[in-house]
């Protein structure tokens, strides 16, 4: 379990691949404090484990499901990528309950900035926008974010200067891809209304403050 806050911008400095598992090489500084064998890590919201690690550097896999959900192939050496490690169960909780299991690779297709951020819109599919609401929470590359605009199949994110300084959201072009996962609440509320007979309804939620 994630929160979708950043703790470091880490740099891919080895890739490889052997039979279908693809192989990272991450230097980091921060994460390797305590680190340890299997722990999860997020990296571009990704969960991943960890298999080896030096006194700079740790190794995850990705298997062959998880390259097919996510541009985690397409990472180089000297690419930038977002690290969290697992929430603490005594961790003081900054974002959104974010699970590392990306839902979809949404694109760029705007960037507009403004007097204290830049306003990015992401495409992505109308099932995954189906799973959002405006003010909301969206997890981007695994930053924690919130929905400011949201259309069919395509939503906005403010990057404040914080963000931009501490991710590497703040490099991102428009074209380039970025992962999505949807907020995990919304999809058990989603899935209690489709399933439920006992008079549970979209109304009745927002009653309840859902």
């Amino acid at each position: 379990m994630f929160t979708g806050i950043v703790e470091e911008v880490g740099t891919v400095v080895q890739t490889s691949s052997k039979q279908n598992v693809m192989n990272l090489t991450i230097e980091c500084d921060d994460i390797l404090k305590d680190i340890h064998i299997g722990d999860s890590i997020s990296v571009n919201g990704a969960c991943l484990t960890v298999i080896s690690f030096t006194d700079k550097t740790f190794d995850v896999q990705v298997i062959k499901g998880t390259e097919n959900k996510t541009y985690l192939s397409e990472l180089r050496k000297g690419s930038e990528v977002n690290l969290e490690r697992a929430m603490p169960s005594q961790g003081r909780f900054g974002g959104h309950f974010v699970l590392g299991h990306v839902d979809e690779v949404g694109t760029i297709k705007r960037i507009q900035p403004s007097a204290n951020s830049n306003i990015v819109t992401i495409q992505c599919t109308s099932d995954l926008t189906n799973q959002m609401v405006q003010q909301g929470s969206i997890t981007v590359d695994g930053v924690s974010l919130t929905i400011f605009r949201l259309g069919e199949g395509q939503f906005d994110i403010h990057l404040i200067p914080e963000t931009k300084r501490a991710t590497i959201l703040s490099t991102k072009k428009i074209g380039d891809k970025v992962h999505l996962e949807a907020d995990m609440l919304f999809k058990y509320v989603q899935k209690a209304i489709s399933k439920d007979e006992s008079g549970l309804t979209r109304e009745k939620l927002s009653q309840f403050g859902f």
